[in-house]
């Protein structure tokens, strides 16, 4: 692992895209997966020592391969950030209990939940064989509570979360950092603020940069203090 490597699941115009900016001014080489090919390319362009990967977490298969594949171009990554996210803006964040199509829990599950699993899985055994590694998950509130409208996200969310903490307690004696970025609030993206605050000024958001900020601390912290549960949220929050 002397080729610092940085796998990010989940590259939209927000958080993810944040975080491979922040990691790859960082020194790392940036592995960022997507499904979107085009925002692959420009962000390939944008920010230096970044390269994209078309893929979709749902499809685990081609997940684990993908990894297999970034550890052959690259290096095995020394730090994976989940940030893939299935659910939270059907219908603007609701997914009405009683109307949705049940499947729709089975398929945030995988993409929320199972993708971590396995992308962990393909991710750790080279980690743990350095000694050393992060595995940092992008979480929400959901995670503690279920709020009306989110009976298919926030279960989902919740397993995210336990999975992380026993994947925490088995891989942290081993050198691997793992932690749950919990993020409390609307994050300012193209694709949030219209749906949940268009009326909100600036200062109501969580800026994707501050979130990709703290999860390159996170997973730089020194290993007498790590923390696992990291609560984020705007000052003016309600909590």
């Amino acid at each position: 692992m002397s080729e610092r490597v940085c796998l990010i699941a989940g590259v939209g115009p927000g958080t993810g895209m944040e975080c491979a900016r922040r990691f790859a001014l960082g020194g790392y080489k940036v592995a960022m997966l997507a499904r979107n090919k085009e925002r692959l390319d420009t962000l390939e362009t944008e920010i230096e020592g970044t390269r994209g990967y078309v893929c979709d977490v749902a499809d685990l298969d081609r997940l684990v391969e993908t990894a297999e594949r970034i550890a052959s171009d690259l290096a095995p990554p020394s730090v994976v950030i989940h940030n893939a996210v299935s659910g939270i803006l059907e219908g603007g964040g609701a997914s009405k209990f009683l109307e949705t199509d049940p499947g729709r829990l089975e398929r945030n599950f995988r993409v929320n939940t199972t993708s971590l699993l396995y992308l962990a899985r393909a991710t750790a055994p080279a980690m743990i064989e350095a000694g050393k590694g992060a595995i940092i998950v992008t979480g929400n509130t959901s995670s503690l509570r279920g709020k009306p409208n989110f009976a298919y996200f926030a279960p989902t969310k919740a397993a995210q979360r336990i999975l992380a903490e026993a994947m925490a307690r088995d891989l942290g004696p081993k050198g691997i950092h793992v932690a749950y970025l919990l993020i409390d609030a609307s994050i300012d993206t193209p694709r949030t603020r219209p749906i949940f605050a268009a009326d909100k000024p600036d200062e109501f958001f969580c800026k994707p940069s501050a979130i990709a900020e703290e999860a390159y601390h996170v997973a730089h912290q020194d290993r007498s203090a790590w923390s696992f549960l990291v609560e984020l949220r705007p000052d003016n929050e309600t909590w």
